[in-house]
């Protein structure tokens, strides 16, 4: 176990749901940020300490947004989907994540 995995509260599982790996976010990896699913009642500076003990990267910026859910049909009846909050963490220069590997 790391030292980061060993400092790591409860609740910093609960804030990051997971990484999202999409075309715009493997874009946003080539300027050095990453992506993730988070909490829709986190803010930025909670999101900044729990990517900063889960992963043991410095964190520069920390960028939200909350994409609306969106009005389907499921097997005819009209439903909505749940409103997804995406974090865009920009890493200090020199601290990589690799999201395809498991926390």
């Amino acid at each position: 176990m790391s030292k980061a995995e060993a400092t790591a509260k409860p609740e910093h599982y609960d804030v990051i749901r997971k990484p999202v790996i999409t075309e715009k976010a493997t874009m946003a990896s080539e300027n050095g940020a990453v992506v993730f699913e988070v909490a829709i009642d986190a803010n930025k500076p909670q999101i900044k300490e729990a990517v900063e003990t889960l992963f043991g990267v410095k964190v520069k910026a920390v960028n939200t947004t909350i994409t609306k859910g969106k009005v389907k049909k499921f097997r005819g009846q009209p439903g909505r989907r749940k409103d997804v909050k995406k974090a865009y963490v920009t890493l200090e220069d020199g601290n990589t994540i690799d999201v395809s590997t498991g926390l």
